[in-house]
């Protein structure tokens, strides 16, 4: 699969009074073309800094402090900001968790679309632009567009707002979309819907999706490959299918543990990983996992592990994958 997007050892801080929060340290993966990867983990686990790091957009205090984002050959680490402002919305897209505070709640729906467009397309009319927002609300399933694009944000369901967010997102047919965490404020049904939306949308326009999400049932529906984060770092990288169903990192292990299963004993208690993230002002000197890891040893407090290539398209960073690892208590060991 051709690749169009390349994040490489990826390092982002924020500065703050209490010292450096190092969120995201040395992250590194690709994107394929067409592709939806999903990107999970609890939260403070790094996934959405690492997004707004692609796109630069950290809050004043953030700072890319090492790393490359490689996109049609240019590092957008480092690309002027005029060159940028084109990338941003015309080329990556992103659609933020909450569609309430990301809309302008004194403006109609439609021009919010259309300020879009216009951003990126001024030489467009204003007819031509009010025909693309419509084409756009027709696009994402907004029934009577017509209608509802005279509307305010406030006269729409929690599910429209976010077809909205997509629409606007679209409106330049962007090679990658970026969703981060679209679907937490929604209920199941509408939850249900903005995936299909998406699913549908991604096959039609053939473009690229990271998909952002604590919630590994959500990333099945949607992703072929996902990376799970903990501590700013990828601990684990695989297709969906090994991830649930071969999953080689403690952590994944716990998330997986921690969601309801159907055929699961109703009598039976859903296991939860006890503790808490690590404080990321201080990070542990080993494995970020290990204080809450049941298999941790002493390496793992003392020692970054390495990743492991547990086959062509799965890796994992866990010293239990080692072959010196002993076999006793260990859960990957036959």
């Amino acid at each position: 699969m051709d690749e169009i997007l390349q994040v490489k050892g990826l390092r982002t801080s924020f500065l703050t009074s209490t010292g450096e929060v190092q969120s995201v340290r040395g992250v590194s993966f690709s994107l394929g073309k067409g592709e939806a990867l999903g990107i999970v983990g609890e939260s403070g686990s790094g996934k959405s800094v690492t997004s707004m790091s692609i796109l630069r957009l950290l809050a004043s205090t953030g700072r890319i402090k090492e790393g490359e984002v490689l996109f049609e050959g240019k590092d957008l680490t480092k690309v002027p900001q005029k060159q940028l402002w084109d990338i941003r919305g015309g080329k990556i897209a992103m659609i933020f968790q909450d569609p309430m505070s990301s809309l302008n709640p004194l403006a109609r729906v439609g021009k919010q679309v259309e300020e879009m467009i216009a951003t990126h397309e001024p030489d467009l009319s204003k007819q031509e632009r009010q025909a693309r927002a419509l084409e756009l609300f027709r696009l994402v399933r907004i029934p009577e567009p017509e209608k509802r694009y005279r509307s305010y944000p406030h006269e729409f369901s929690g599910g429209m707002r976010q077809r909205v967010m997509i629409a606007m997102a679209l409106a330049c047919k962007p090679d990658i979309l970026i969703a981060d965490e679209p679907t937490t404020a929604l209920d199941v049904t509408i939850q249900d819907q903005i995936l299909k939306l998406l699913r549908q949308l991604q096959a039609e326009m053939g473009m690229s999706i990271i998909f952002i999400t604590h919630d590994l049932g959500v990333v099945a529906e949607l992703c072929s490959r996902v990376l799970v984060m903990y501590g700013g770092m990828v601990m684990e990288e695989a297709p969906i299918d090994d991830i649930f169903h071969r999953p080689r990192h403690p952590y994944t292990m716990g998330l997986l543990a921690s969601i309801p299963n159907i055929k699961q004993d109703k009598s039976q208690r859903l296991t939860p990983i006890p503790g808490s993230p690590p404080d990321m002002t201080n990070p542990p000197a080993g494995c970020p996992f290990a204080p809450r890891c049941p298999h941790a040893r002493r390496i793992c407090m003392e020692q970054m592990p390495p990743y492991t290539q547990v086959d062509p398209t799965h890796r994992s960073m866990c010293w239990l994958l080692t072959p010196e690892a002993p076999a006793q208590d260990n859960p990957f060991k036959e």
